[in-house]
């Protein structure tokens, strides 16, 4: 049986699937809470979280079993992988965002369970980790693969950021979004950087860049004129990646080179409605960087301006 989602294909970065499983799974048990104060768990929502959490965390580890693992090699052995060195660090940052919006997610879930804005912030993370960590696992046992301590500094580091704001100050000052735009070095190595767009999103880290967004309007003292909807971002890409190490991308005369990048943002957290529908489109939409002009340095190319970036 074929049981295979749309988004998992063979050897695919499955973190955004889970960004995405767990979002659709949120649409699905109630819509995203209110501030709520109130020591009141509902048990029945709660019920419905942890239930359909289950039952949708079960249904992607048989997926990505079966699209992932089951052709590769391996003697039964757990195996350690030290992939630091690949990729520039973008699929680290990939670990990182993936943890981020996955707490940020679970700890709306949990809020509608009537539960305190700490408690569910506390939670969403734990439920990060907890979906991530046996990718790691598995991983481990594949022989293709291997298990990385990169991988889950990176998902810690992306629960720390949204954990560590929710504690402190129960607001995000700093939220990680995602870009993506297509590349040329996708088709010369589909099978490793995508075949088609789909694929492309996933697994070209070339067209892939991670940004922070600064909520200057909160961070800065209240009373300022600054625009509620309009953030400062940072971002980070990386280019010339058709292999995974630089040594490997010399030997096949490409050479690859990191990218920084300076932009507005739009935030659309200070955009408030009543309807549900709109609600989880704005939640999902703020995980984007949305296309803006954005300013790119780098060592290769020096100071790039594009009047529009994504």
């Amino acid at each position: 049986m074929d049981f295979t989602p749309w988004c998992i294909n063979g050897n695919m970065n499955s973190l955004k699937y889970w960004i995405l499983l767990i979002v659709c799974l949120s649409s699905f048990t109630g819509g995203w809470a209110q501030d709520i104060d109130t020591t009141t768990i509902n048990k029945k929502r709660l019920k419905i979280v942890l239930v359909s959490t289950g039952v949708a965390y079960t249904a992607g580890m048989v997926a990505l079993s079966q699209a992932w693992y089951k052709n590769q090699s391996g003697d039964g052995g757990f195996n350690f992988f030290n992939d630091n060195a690949q990729w520039n660090y973008i699929d680290k940052f990939g670990h990182m965002y993936s943890a981020y919006q996955i707490s940020r997610t679970g700890s709306e879930m949990f809020q509608w369970t009537n539960m305190s804005r700490r408690k569910s912030a506390i939670w969403g993370s734990v439920l990060s980790q907890a979906l991530l960590i046996p990718i790691e696992i598995m991983d481990g046992f594949s022989e293709d693969y291997g298990f990385s301590w990169g991988d889950i500094v990176a998902n810690m580091a992306g629960a720390g950021l949204f954990l560590s704001q929710e504690l402190i100050w129960q607001k995000q000052f700093v939220k990680m979004k995602f870009s993506f735009h297509t590349t040329a070095y996708a088709p010369l190595r589909p099978e490793v950087l995508g075949d088609g767009i789909p694929e492309e999103i996933l697994k070209d880290y070339n067209g892939q860049t991670y940004w922070f967004s600064f909520d200057i309007y909160n961070i800065l003292p209240k009373g300022n004129k600054f625009p509620k909807w309009i953030n400062i971002a940072l971002g980070y890409g990386a280019d010339g990646m058709v292999y995974g190490r630089e040594s490997d991308n010399q030997e096949h005369g490409y050479e690859s080179y990191r990218q920084y990048y300076f932009s507005i943002d739009w935030d659309l957290s200070h955009i408030h409605t009543n309807k549900k529908g709109i609600k989880i489109l704005l939640f999902i939409a703020d995980m984007i960087k949305l296309p803006a002009p954005a300013l790119e340095f780098n060592a290769k190319q020096g100071i790039n301006f594009h009047f529009i970036y994504f």
